[in-house]
């Protein structure tokens, strides 16, 4: 219904913000990540939303990018996860981070997120694995030079045991992932390198 609001905010909490259009205050939820993103109150925000309309309630949903609310549209069609357990996921992880997660199968960094657990983490995971907009919207890694999609990030077998490697030290396998593809000729180096790299950009 709203693509998106544009007003003054008038009051701020760690899960909600009201804004003034035109002496409307409209009551919007948020994650407590968008409230800690938010200017003082007084000041003008954009918030692209989600309208969520039942028997009983009429909701609003703001998101500070479009990115967001797109993800947020994706994880509310999974069963088990209603819209607040999709902006629990999005107050530890924007668009982007949440994307890598669920191509690289990264449960536990989902179940981070307060009140998701473990098998709706990788329920969420098998579900939009293969529903995600991959020409538009996916997470691409800049490796050698070109870009190469997240969860098939390289043959090279360096460039995947030097992933194995940082999981096994305890990192998260999306964290892994984002840190070897921010490494310029990834793919020309040995495993050895690419780890001692990639954790200098992880500390």
């Amino acid at each position: 219904m709203f693509a998106y609001i544009r007003g003054d905010i008038v009051e701020i909490t760690e899960d909600n913000v009201v804004l003034d259009v035109g002496g409307i205050g409209y009551n919007i939820h948020i994650s407590p990540k968008v409230a800690a993103s938010l200017p003082s109150i007084g000041n003008e925000v954009k918030l692209h939303t989600y309208t969520l309309v039942r028997e009983d309630a009429f909701s609003l949903y703001g998101f500070l990018t479009a990115a967001d609310l797109a993800i947020f549209k994706k994880c509310i069609t999974v069963n088990g996860i209603g819209p607040k357990g999709a902006l629990s996921i999005l107050s530890v992880m924007d668009a982007e981070e949440l994307r890598y997660a669920i191509v690289s199968g990264d449960a536990k960094a989902i179940a981070a997120a307060p009140g998701i657990g473990k098998k709706t983490a990788e329920r969420l995971i098998l579900d939009l694995k293969d529903k995600l907009d991959f020409d538009e919207n996916m997470i691409r890694m800049e490796i050698s030079g070109q870009n190469a999609v997240a969860g098939k990030i390289s043959e090279d077998s360096n460039v995947q045991e030097a992933i194995e490697a940082l999981v096994a030290l305890g990192y998260g396998q999306t964290e892994s992932m984002r840190a070897i593809g921010q490494i310029e000729g990834a793919e020309g180096m040995d495993s050895s390198l690419l780890i001692k790299t990639a954790l200098k950009k992880l500390f």
